[in-house]
């Protein structure tokens, strides 16, 4: 039987001003979501929704501006005309952390804690004075990823399917 190590379980990023490097981006283009996964300096992890488009297949003007204005300043360039959410891995952005308490649903007696990102700015790495985790430097790197399992097509003769054996 194998030992599995605990941890110390899920925390809520401090509030105040902090440093992100982009680790994962994905979009799904048939629902117009994407998710930008961010981690800080000490390895503590946040993700960034944006839902594009509306139920009728238009873009939803106030998260494309939202998405514009994050992924200009990921990318440092106030001129950008078009990104892949793709594009931003590996790039830094600042802000600004601040909570919101709302009730919960499931306990009204108790409160749920949301952390979003205010007052963007661009960065070009993690705050040189905090330490920087193991964690927060491989995470989404290609080293510490598993490698993708490879998708073999089922074998064929050289010489393509044999319709005279198959139907005699």
């Amino acid at each position: 039987m194998g030992r599995i190590p605990m941890r110390d379980g899920f925390s809520i990023i401090p509030e105040g001003n902090d440093i992100f490097r982009v680790y994962e981006a994905t979009y799904d283009e048939d629902f117009g979501r994407i998710a930008i996964k961010l981690v800080n300096a000490a390895g503590a992890t946040h993700i960034e929704r944006f839902s594009i488009l509306n139920n009728d297949g238009d873009y939803n003007e106030g998260a494309l501006n939202a998405f514009s204005y994050f992924a200009k300043n990921v990318m440092d360039d106030f001129g950008l005309e078009d990104v892949d959410p793709v594009e931003l891995v590996d790039h830094y952005v600042g802000a600004t952390v601040e909570h919101t308490v709302l009730p919960s649903n499931k306990d009204p007696k108790k409160n749920v804690i949301f952390a979003h990102l205010k007052n963007l700015y661009p960065a070009d790495g993690f705050d040189p004075s905090k330490t920087v985790s193991d964690r927060a430097r491989n995470l989404g790197s290609k080293e510490s990823a598993p490698a993708p399992k490879s998708k073999t097509a089922p074998s064929q003769p050289a010489g393509g399917l044999d319709l005279d054996s198959l139907l005699g």
